[in-house]
């Protein structure tokens, strides 16, 4: 089966299949080339290779991590829903700087691909200093990336040279937030899994459009399962597809999320969900933090607060924390780690370390 096109526009260069195909020949055995551009090159050869799905590692945002065929047709729909939603036209400019590991990557290849439209590469790593003087059209990073380029000079500017910027991933803190809510550029916060080939709903981060709720792309619609988790009705599923994300459901294509399903914590047989705790801690706690749990004999699993970095003296954030959570709420230690740990994608694992 033929996909869309035979052919990539990459960093300016027109290549089809084959001079991909001689591309990543030479590349893939080259000990100078780095890990990232290599999975830029073997997506490529199993994209314009005959069969009709690549294979994918799920994050595990509906049951365990596994690998799965994906059918190319589904991710050529994504591909055309993002590029419509977006505006984006034939010969607009999309920053690669994601790694191809993982499929926000692989999606933003496939849409350069549909659309016919230039696809720019960098290091996901680096410093972006291409978009000092250089403006694309759609671009895709993970909160850290974000984070980096603002903590940085001129890391704003950078940031306002992507049109249209989406951010995924992984969770958005609050601190965060308020200084993309600052940027002129128009930021979004996405939702998808890897099952849905990317995203299926984004929420406005910057400007007067800001939102807390997520809205579904064309064609897609939502529900609330049984057990209170966030399903989704898409035109490429002839089932609805179940998440493992507690949400609130205000119409069919409009929702929030509340946390996930999988890291409630019952403590004293009330249910806890970690999620919302720690949004009401996010202006107490500058560092990285979590609400985890540790074995309790009383109440089954108490509630911790688990702080990345160096200790330091608890007793004001405490009395904090009282006038802010109630008395449930309220964590029964509080932890430090060096660093949290986090999973392959950038998800950071709720337990204690």
């Amino acid at each position: 089966m033929e996909f869309a096109a035979s052919h990539i526009i990459l960093n300016g260069q027109l290549f089809s299949f084959a001079e991909i195909a001689e591309q990543a020949a030479r590349k893939l055995v080259d000990q100078d080339i780095p890990e990232w551009e290599k999975e830029l090159y073997l997506f490529l050869n199993e994209w314009f290779s005959a069969t009709d799905y690549i294979r994918v590692q799920t994050s595990g945002s509906t049951g365990e991590p596994k690998s799965i065929e994906m059918p190319k047709m589904l991710m050529i729909r994504s591909a055309e829903r993002t590029i419509s939603y977006f505006g984006l036209q034939k010969g607009s400019r999309l920053l690669l700087s994601l790694p191809c590991h993982y499929i926000a990557g692989k999606m933003m290849v496939v849409r350069a691909i549909v659309g016919q439209m230039n696809l720019v590469t960098v290091d996901p790593a680096g410093n972006f200093d291409l978009l000092q003087n250089e403006c694309v059209d759609l671009g895709a990073m993970v909160p850290n990336q974000l984070i980096k380029l603002l903590e940085h000079n001129f890391g704003k500017d950078k940031l306002q040279n992507i049109r249209n910027l989406l951010v995924g991933g992984s969770a958005i803190s609050k601190a965060t937030e308020e200084q993309i809510s600052k940027l002129t550029n128009r930021v979004v916060s996405t939702y998808g899994m890897t099952e849905t080939a990317s995203h299926i709903a984004i929420r406005e981060l910057s400007g007067n459009r800001k939102t807390e709720f997520y809205h579904c792309l064309p064609g897609i619609s939502v529900s609330l399962g049984k057990n209170g988790c966030l399903q989704i009705l898409h035109p490429e599923f002839d089932e609805p597809l179940l998440t493992n994300d507690l949400a609130e459901v205000q119409s069919e294509t409009t929702f929030c999320i509340l946390g996930r399903a999988d890291s409630v914590i019952i403590s004293g047989g009330v249910k806890y969900s970690p999620e919302l705790i720690e949004k009401k801690l996010e202006n107490l706690i500058s560092q990285r933090f979590i609400i985890s749990s540790i074995p309790d004999e009383k109440l089954g699993e108490k509630l911790v607060l688990i702080i990345e970095g160096k200790p330091f003296n608890t007793i004001l954030l405490e009395q904090k924390i009282i006038e802010i959570l109630s008395k449930y709420e309220r964590p029964g230690s509080i932890f430090f780690q060096e660093k949290l740990h986090e999973t392959a994608s950038g998800k950071i694992v709720r337990r204690l370390n």
